[in-house]
């Protein structure tokens, strides 16, 4: 099929959601708008890290970790499948099928949605809006973690996950970066993602348990000979894993506080409906310049798609 005409017609998707959810859209907007101020918007980029990318992947690589001891290994395989699941589903499938355009973009003749905007820190992202990637990926860590926490017997933890969850996916909408219906979306889809992660963990946590060889995989049996046994080494552990967790967390948060604003770099794209606020491929070798212009990977998908289709028709 012609790649041009596939956009067009994904893109009719996309503008389905907008028309069938645009009161309950706005409605979220005028009430994350209403409450902008200088303190909330530092929480809503606090609450947004934590369905950042800079902070799922170390996530996730500090999943691959704990699966090596025996103790922690159930937590690391429900991380790495709760995220593999999440960001299939979210990424591959829903979003390049949906191909939503962000709420900056389409409501930029919008007054009070644009003065919020810019309120907010007038932040981009690069890809398309429907699913929200940051809320999948909260629900997906946080519902994962909260049922282990749960089936470990640590009820209280498991209970403040999902709240955290929740105000990720209420940051999205209050930075206006995402419609509500978006976060919504991504709340099913992590919720569901976490929900399988854990249980293809219990899954493998029983298959280890049968196999001899997989269950005497345990990295912790080498640092107990080398330290005390006990509650001291049990707290350094810990502790060990609250660092990691902050120092991640910090990776993706201190960058956000200058992400935006007017010295953002952002798409080349000018249209009849709207200016792309999208983040340009900046010096991206997988995203040359087009004729000199840097687009987001978006439009400069689709100008490419137009080009190689002119070449072909001109053949």
């Amino acid at each position: 099929m012609n790649p041009v005409l596939l956009v067009t017609a994904a893109a009719s998707l996309g503008d389905k959601i907008d028309s069938v959810f645009y009161n309950f859209d706005m409605w979220f907007f005028h009430f994350f708008g209403s409450m902008q101020n200088g303190f909330l918007t530092l929480v809503a980029k606090l609450f947004t890290t934590l369905g950042d990318e800079a902070f799922v992947i170390p996530m996730a690589v500090l999943g691959i970790v704990l699966c090596f001891f025996k103790k922690t290994r159930k937590y690391g395989f429900a991380l790495i499948f709760a995220i593999a699941i999440g960001t299939i589903v979210t990424n591959v499938v829903v979003k390049p099928m949906a191909l939503r355009v962000r709420p900056y973009n389409t409501l930029q003749g919008v007054e009070d949605y644009w003065n919020w905007y810019i309120g907010a820190g007038h932040l981009s992202e690069s890809d398309y809006s429907f699913p929200s990637g940051h809320t999948t990926a909260a629900f997906e860590l946080a519902v994962s973690m909260a049922l282990v926490f749960r089936s470990e017997g640590k009820k209280k933890l498991s209970y403040i996950l999902p709240v955290i969850a929740v105000c990720t996916m209420g940051s999205r909408v209050y930075l206006m970066v995402h419609y509500a219906s978006d976060v919504v979306c991504g709340m099913i889809v992590g919720t569901v993602a976490g929900v399988c992660g854990y249980l293809i963990s219990v899954l493998i946590c029983r298959i280890f348990e049968k196999v001899k060889f997989l269950d005497a995989i345990d990295v912790d049996k080498l640092f107990k000979k080398a330290a005390k046994e006990g509650k001291p080494y049990d707290k350094i552990n810990k502790c060990v894993i609250c660092v990691a967790l902050v120092a991640i967390f910090c990776v993706g948060f201190i960058p956000s506080l200058s992400e935006g604003g007017d010295d953002a770099i952002r798409c080349a794209y000018v249209g009849e409906d709207y200016d792309c606020q999208n983040e340009a491929r900046h010096d991206d070798e997988k995203y040359p310049a087009i004729d000199g212009k840097e687009y987001c990977k978006i439009h400069w998908k689709q100008l490419t798609a137009e080009q190689e289709n002119g070449e072909d028709t001109a053949e």
